[in-house]
């Protein structure tokens, strides 16, 4: 029979052993692990617990699993830091410095481990890299210097570009970037200097990173696990590309059927929640072997992944639901291959990669890659440098409801060939939407930044059978063969987009514009690529795949496609604005007199033409024809029946205030 474990710090204070009972509780998370089976429930009481949470067991089946969750109305939280005591003060300032002995860390020290792994971009191969380690006044990170003149002296850190758009990115509040730190590593103890910015450490709370992780099985395919409830934070999480192992502050670590809800989950030094890759399907080579290029072996990768049990019987299927993640070095959300058939719904996610230690290709509040059905939903995403970046295999996926605003860049899809649908979003900041991809449905998303589309031919991607992980071929990224239908674009100037260089915003516009070119239709395609004098190959190769554009609205200079159906370009003032009122969000619009008359009907997959390379059609995980009647906050849509272009089904002219989250 499933029995209730209990967990408290204090521990059993009678004279037998802990056996878990209310009466004689265990004092340590683990020593429950140890022991909770199949349909037991795990229930932690107040308190700090520092220690990696390591499950041994899995349970069975959804109705079956193994719950970790706080008691009702209790606040447990588990670190991966250390307290620290014991400061010296440097010559009366502001400097204060403290040894730690190796013993604390065991066989991992944080301060000895670098930021470093494919895909991780350093401004010279000379340039100190960034460690794993961190330091922690009072719950607020520190900042590493190279040096220990510069804990003296901080440089002063205020605005940093992002060098992959070369977009302007917010940092932390500038006060707090004086707060840094430095650390030498001996054979028996590591130094740490840290500037307190006049703050006593002795009189402060003050920890150390120590474990890589605070929930995390070591060992593969320990399934069917619910975490809930919980505070986790303070993990020395290590880079996580798609070609390495991916651990993060918590995950299931190749798996299947995870839940994990209701946490409030913070200050990872990389990843914060991992539903991504192991290590046997490699591990960095690009970086430790450097004879072949990363994407080579990220698409070796998916073949061994799936020669080693990739599938939907054995892995994925999580769900992530109802968490607060904030204060992470690389991702809210990270994942390659792991992730597919999952969900990600309810989640606010902000201050993703903002501090700006360390920069690399694999950043974002959610970032995933092989993101095969998996369905994010209902997320605020803001803060971050960018949202949510899906690359590689976004097939089956869709992204459904979502508030994106104050990001450097809001949604970005790369080398993927669909079918993937993108419905009913809030794309609020400068830099809405990027495709290097194809395949995709963009229907009723209110997009008020650029949009910027770029073909990748240099990198031809899998793509696989519908609602499988089995691969189906493989192909370039020629660009187009979307479809866009019901979108809201506000214009504007796309220089301010993208701050540095005019090669950037030359790519990006307001609106559809930059599918000008690209046949409207299938039977067009079919003629422009007919021509018997050429070769089997040859006579596809500079030929625009096909778009599907009808019924967008255009406001403020937005331009459209040049062969769209049913456009309406709207003069006059118009406006959106994302206003935040404590744990409110309120979408502020307004609209021009005209907006009344541009409605769509509801769309369905039956609406949607197939994608040409997968030859697949736009339907749910069942088989059905996908079907969109659900806006932004949750209204209902009658299948047939027109509706206001937009995210919202009661968007109208003039002046409007919603509450979207």
């Amino acid at each position: 029979m499933p029995v209730e474990l209990h967990v408290r710090i204090e521990g059993s204070d009678g004279p037998d052993p802990a056996d878990g009972s209310e009466q004689r509780p265990f004092a340590s998370i683990n020593a429950a692990a140890r022991v909770a089976q199949p349909g037991d429930t795990v229930v932690v009481h107040d308190g700090v617990y520092r220690e990696w949470v390591d499950p041994r067991y899995s349970g069975l089946s959804d109705s079956r699993r193994i719950t970790y969750t706080a008691a009702p109305g209790e606040h447990p939280v588990i670190k991966g830091s250390e307290v620290v005591t014991g400061w010296s003060q440097v010559d009366g300032g502001a400097v204060w410095t403290v040894d730690v002995p190796n013993s604390l860390f065991g066989d991992f020290n944080p301060f000895a481990e670098e930021v470093d792994g494919d895909w991780i971009v350093y401004a010279e191969p000379t340039t100190p890299k960034k460690h794993l380690g961190d330091v922690y006044l009072d719950g607020t990170s520190f900042y590493e210097v190279t040096s220990r003149d510069a804990v003296t002296d901080p440089p002063l850190r205020t605005e940093v570009v992002d060098d992959w758009t070369s977009t302007t990115d917010r940092v932390r509040d500038p006060a707090q970037t004086q707060l840094v730190w430095f650390a030498e590593v001996g054979p028996e103890v590591t130094t740490v200097w840290a500037n307190f910015a006049g703050a006593d450490p002795n009189a402060s709370l003050v920890e150390i990173n120590v474990r890589r992780s605070v929930f995390y099985p070591r060992e593969h395919h320990v399934d069917y696990i619910t975490v809930r409830g919980f505070e986790l934070a303070q993990a020395a999480t290590p880079w996580a590309p798609p070609t390495a192992d991916q651990p993060g502050l918590i995950g299931p670590n190749w798996a299947k059927g995870w839940v994990i809800e209701d946490n409030v989950i913070h200050d990872a030094k990389c990843s914060a929640i991992s539903i991504g890759k192991e290590i046997s399907t490699g591990h960095n080579f690009a970086t430790l072997r450097g004879d072949k290029p990363g994407y080579q072996y990220q698409l070796e990768s998916v073949f061994t992944a799936a020669r080693l049990g990739w599938d939907r019987e054995h892995i994925g299927s999580h769900l992530i639901r109802r968490n607060t993640i904030f204060d992470c070095g690389q991702n809210g959300i990270v994942g390659h291959l792991g992730c597919v058939f999952s969900t990600i719904e309810d989640n606010h996610i902000y201050n993703i990669a903002i501090k700006r230690e360390f920069y690399g290709y694999e950043i974002g509040g959610i970032k995933l890659h092989a993101a095969i059905d998996v369905t994010i939903r209902h997320n605020r995403i803001h803060d971050c440098s960018l949202g949510t970046w899906l690359d590689w295999q976004t097939q089956g996926t869709r992204v459904t409801r979502n508030v994106y605003h104050d990001n450097n860049r809001d949604l970005f899809v790369e080398v993927s060939h669909g079918p993937y649908v993108v419905d009913h979003n809030v794309f609020a900041s400068k830099v809405s939407l990027e495709s290097f991809a194809q395949g995709g449905a963009y229907v009723n998303n209110l997009v008020c930044g650029t949009v910027w589309l770029q073909p990748v031919v240099e990198r031809p991607t899998p793509y696989h059978t519908p609602h499988s992980t089995q691969v189906a071929g493989y192909a370039a990224i020629l660009g187009g063969d979307d479809r866009l239908i019901g979108n809201v674009f506000l214009g504007g100037d796309a220089s301010l987009a993208y701050a540095r260089e005019s090669r950037w915003d030359a790519k990006a516009h307001h609106g559809t514009v930059g599918y000008d070119g690209h046949p409207s239709s299938m039977e067009e395609y079919r003629v422009l690529i007919a021509d018997p004098t050429r070769g089997d190959h040859e006579r596809f190769a500079d030929v625009p795949q096909p778009v599907y554009i009808r019924d967008n609205v255009y406001l403020t200079g937005a331009e459209p496609y040049e062969a769209e159906t049913g456009a309406v370009v709207l003069d006059g003032d118009a406006s959106v604005r994302v206003v935040t009122e404590g744990d409110e969000v309120h979408l502020e619009t307004t609209l021009p007199e005209g907006f009344a008359e541009a409605t769509v009907a509801t769309v369905s997959g039956t609406d949607l033409p197939p994608v040409r390379f997968v030859d697949a059609d736009f339907d749910d995980p069942d088989g059905r024809p996908v079907l969109l009647d659900t806006d932004l906050v949750g209204e209902p849509k009658d299948e047939g029946q027109a509706y206001p272009a937009g995210a919202l089904r009661g968007l109208k002219a003039g002046s409007q205030r919603t509450r979207v989250w």
